[in-house]
Parts: structure tokens; C-alpha cells; sequence
């Protein structure tokens, strides 16, 4: 099996209602990485001194090169990527080789054999 690597930047009030959509399109499983911080093309506000940021979220997905596009695009939907500005993005990168997912690999060849 070939794997895609899907890393999605997300405000913190998202996290969920986006891990229970990639799976619900066939991701199984994630990683959260808490309280991330980045800039977008306007520079965060400051108030007094202090910075107006919202929280982010980084979310990683390790799913079969197969259903990438479809968890990614549903990723962007749920998460409003490309209708709300600063929502955030999400990008897919391919995996050369993964270890430790061997208990996943049953139930990913069924899913994958049955959209081939």
C-alpha cells in the first residue's frame, strides 16, 4: 500500500467536528498536536501589547493514497478552508515508507478494494 501524509491547520473550535468528517471519508486515525500558532497573509492583531490570536490545532493523517483527495476535500468543506478566510489549509504529502500501522493495513485493503 502507498499512503499519503494529510497535515490540516485548524482553529481549535474545529478539531472535532473535522477529525469525526476525514473519518467518516476514511481516515483511521489521527495525530493532535495542541496550541500551535502561525501567521496568514494579515499579521495578528495586538492589543496593549498582547497578541489577539486564535488557537490552532495541527492534525495529521496517515491514510491510503486512495481515499486522500476525498478525506481532503472533506477536511476543506468542514473546516470552511476555502469560504471563511483564516480558517486554515490543509495540505497532502506522499509517504515513502510507515511503520507501525500494520493493524490498520485489514481494514484499509477492504475499503480500498471495494472503491477500486
Amino acid at each position: 500500500m502507498h499512503y499519503k501524509l494529510i497535515i490540516a491547520f485548524v482553529e481549535d473550535g474545529v478539531t472535532q467536528k473535522v477529525l469525526e468528517a476525514a473519518r467518516e471519508a476514511g481516515a483511521t486515525g489521527a495525530t493532535i498536536i495542541n496550541s500551535a500558532r502561525g501567521e496568514g497573509l494579515k499579521k495578528s492583531k495586538t492589543f496593549l501589547g498582547l497578541s489577539l490570536e486564535t488557537a490552532r490545532d495541527v492534525l495529521l493523517f496517515l491514510v491510503e493514497e486512495h481515499l486522500s483527495r476525498s478525506i481532503l476535500e472533506k477536511i476543506g468543506e468542514v473546516g470552511e478552508f476555502d469560504s471563511k478566510p483564516g480558517t486554515g489549509i490543509a495540505v497532502q504529502i506522499d509517504v515513502e515508507d510507515a511503520v507501525g500501522i500494520q493493524h490498520q493495513m485489514a481494514s484499509l485493503s477492504q475499503t480500498v478494494e471495494d472503491l477500486l
